[in-house]
């Protein structure tokens, strides 16, 4: 069974924390079925950009991101090359280290 090592974030998981994957789930429902709270605005329907997510190992082992996906990633606050929407990031048998961004465009919006 693959493993999603989530690096430390000050609001989700402050020290980090390795969970269990199961092979073709997204990166997000491991994440929320083990406590991490990653924001979904759009209910997980790749509508907007708040379960952003950089895969920092592992990223060529994802399935390719398709057209709305693409869209979607280019309005997230950090993007990054190995950016990813969690909603939409299956994993497959390898292993992933993720960083959740630190802000989201929600977030932002909210806060300033």
């Amino acid at each position: 069974m693959p493993q999603i090592v989530i690096l430390p974030h000050p609001e989700h998981c402050p020290e980090g924390v390795v969970v269990e994957a199961q092979k073709g789930e997204t990166i997000i429902e491991a994440a929320l079925r083990n406590g991490i709270e990653i924001e979904h605005a759009c209910e997980m329907s790749c509508a907007c950009t708040t379960c952003h997510v950089v895969v920092r190992e592992g990223f060529p082992s994802l399935d390719p991101s398709d057209e709305l996906e693409d869209d979607m990633l280019d309005k997230a606050w950090g993007l990054e090359p190995e950016s990813r929407l969690s909603c939409q990031a299956k994993v497959g048998e390898v292993d992933l280290v993720v960083e959740i961004p630190r802000y989201t465009i929600n977030q932002v919006s909210e806060r300033h």
